[in-house]
């Protein structure tokens, strides 16, 4: 079946992201260096943003909310008040980060656009969701939105249907393996995985090299010579 849908990951694939939660990150840890030894602070930081998806889901407000919540584990009754109050600047500060789009984004979308529907699925906090892409001067290529919560074959099952000929027909590009490419592949579409340089530990996944609807690519501007190949 030809090709009708195109879905694109948001996040570290049309725009920076990780490494703006990996700055703060190394701030929050130097933060807390007087307190405990990185790797304790890292690992319990990666423990409480683990605990608390179910609770605050993806984003800037649920990292917010972990980093005080590791400090205070690890501080207890001695967390002195100007580290809370530099942990929710460090959030306001990534909440109000610019989207700097990644290098080829815009001109790829412009060449697919006139032959397939655009479809933009991405995970997280709708308001921040909404503000990156209203900042990347996006929004106009897509012809659909979609802001999850999660990523399941479910989301991409829906999506495809209400915006294209269903996931046979479509095919779904993202950074990340487990949320973008594997549901999209158990889906049923094509799977097409362009890594960023650095990934979220709760990102990570096997890669299914031998599934025959996934791609592998460098960069996003090799993406409408492998769709012309498919078609």
């Amino acid at each position: 079946m030809a090709l009708k849908a195109l879905g694109f990951d948001a996040d570290d694939t049309l725009w920076h992201n990780e490494s703006i939660f990996r700055l703060t990150h190394d701030r929050f840890v130097a933060l807390l260096g007087d307190h405990a030894e990185a790797d304790h602070v890292e690992e319990t930081l990666f423990a409480a943003e683990k605990r608390n998806l179910a609770f605050y889901g993806y984003g800037v407000k649920g990292f917010t909310l972990s980093m005080i919540e590791t400090a205070h584990q690890i501080c207890g009754d001695d967390l002195p008040p100007r580290a809370v109050r530099e942990i929710l600047d460090f959030g306001r500060e990534m909440l109000t980060h610019p989207a700097e789009c990644l290098p080829g984004v815009r001109p790829v979308l412009e060449r697919l656009a006139p032959d397939f529907a655009l479809i933009l699925i991405t995970k997280g906090d709708l308001f921040d969701q909404e503000r990156k892409l209203a900042q990347s001067g996006l929004g106009e290529l897509f012809d659909a939105v979609e802001i999850v919560s999660e990523k399941t074959a479910d989301t991409y099952l829906s999506a495809f249907a209400r915006h294209g000929a269903g996931p046979e027909a479509a095919l779904m590009t993202g950074n990340s393996l487990k949320s973008d490419v594997i549901p999209a592949l158990d889906a049923g579409a094509w799977g097409v995985h362009i890594p960023y340089h650095v990934t979220w530990a709760m990102e990570m996944a096997e890669e299914p090299a031998d599934h025959p609807r996934y791609r592998r690519l460098p960069q996003i501007d090799h993406l409408p010579a492998l769709i012309e190949g498919l078609g």
